[in-house]
């Protein structure tokens, strides 16, 4: 099993706005990116007075993360206001940038209250766990969601067929999909750490949901894919360590790129959080892409 998230975003503190993180049992050859961000935001938040949860984080990838080296984050008290507080955070490893991020944390204040149509209150257990999903479908894709379930610290549940294996069976569906995740491991009470689990959680295959109208997949020899910008959203409390609902959706390709869009919902139907990510989504010039089965797929 993974080291769970809890242990990962466990960051040694250095100095007053210096920390430093770790990729647990590196297996991979890039850093993920929702590890990256979920880091850097609690290193973040560590340096904002409490009472001041985050809302809303925005995120550059810069370059490709080593696994095998530890990630310094620095961060930069850009305001400190009376309700308001805005942090900047460079990730760096070799004394290079590989990841920039600007936070946002506000202190509640009662408001105006709506939101989207909530999908249906759903019942986990009447979920199938994904091996029963996963039991007929073909070899491949049995392999990649057991090297997804080696990678990643979380529990993962399918509303519905994965569209990989619609893709393998030379299909082209829409370009949306919808699990059920929760962290495999419990959190504790910090607000914090539940809001950086679902930073962790959302950039788990959202591009990947730009490429089944292509016929693609990551990993495919035939395109290059990578997180360019994200960006998200938090509009209330939430437990990342009970199950949400990640509705994902790509609305857009072109140009060589992908805008990819994420709604996650807790069990009650709340919108607990909203993500917008564009990627670099293009026919690969010469040679195979980087096959894996990291869902967020090549850094640029």
């Amino acid at each position: 099993m993974p080291a769970g998230l809890t242990e990962l975003l466990d960051l040694e503190q250095l100095d007053l706005r210096l920390f430093r993180g770790h990729t647990h049992r590196p297996s991979t050859t890039r850093v993920f990116g929702g590890q990256v961000a979920a880091q850097a935001l609690v290193a973040a938040g560590r340096t904002v007075p409490g009472g001041r949860p985050v809302h809303s984080l925005h995120a550059y990838f810069l370059r490709p993360g080593d696994p095998a080296t530890p990630i310094v984050y620095r961060v930069e008290g850009i305001r400190d206001g009376r309700t308001l507080t805005t942090r900047r955070v460079v990730a760096e490893q070799g004394g290079e940038a590989i990841f920039a991020l600007a936070a946002s944390f506000h202190r509640p204040e009662r408001g105006f209250d709506h939101q989207v149509p909530a999908p249906e209150p759903f019942e986990a257990d009447a979920v199938p766990p994904a091996e029963v999903v996963l039991a007929d479908s073909d070899g491949a894709t049995r392999a990649w969601f057991a090297a997804v379930s080696e990678l990643f610290p979380l529990e993962i549940r399918f509303l519905g067929e994965p569209v990989r294996a619609a893709v393998l069976r030379g299909e082209r569906p829409q370009p949306r999909q919808a699990i059920l995740v929760r962290s495999s491991d419990p959190l504790g009470d910090d607000p914090l750490l539940h809001v950086c689990a679902a930073t962790y959680v959302s950039d788990l295959f959202l591009l990947s949901t730009a490429m089944p109208p292509h016929g693609l997949l990551m990993g495919h020899p035939g395109v290059q894919a990578a997180s360019l910008d994200h960006a998200l959203w938090f509009h209330t409390a939430f437990r990342a360590d009970e199950w949400l609902r990640y509705e994902m959706e790509s609305n857009r390709a072109g140009g060589g790129r992908a805008l990819c869009r994420g709604q996650m919902f807790d069990g009650r139907g709340v919108l607990v959080a909203s993500v917008v990510q564009e990627g670099m989504l293009r026919a690969a010039p010469t040679g195979p892409a980087a096959a894996g089965p990291a869902p967020s797929g090549r850094r640029r």
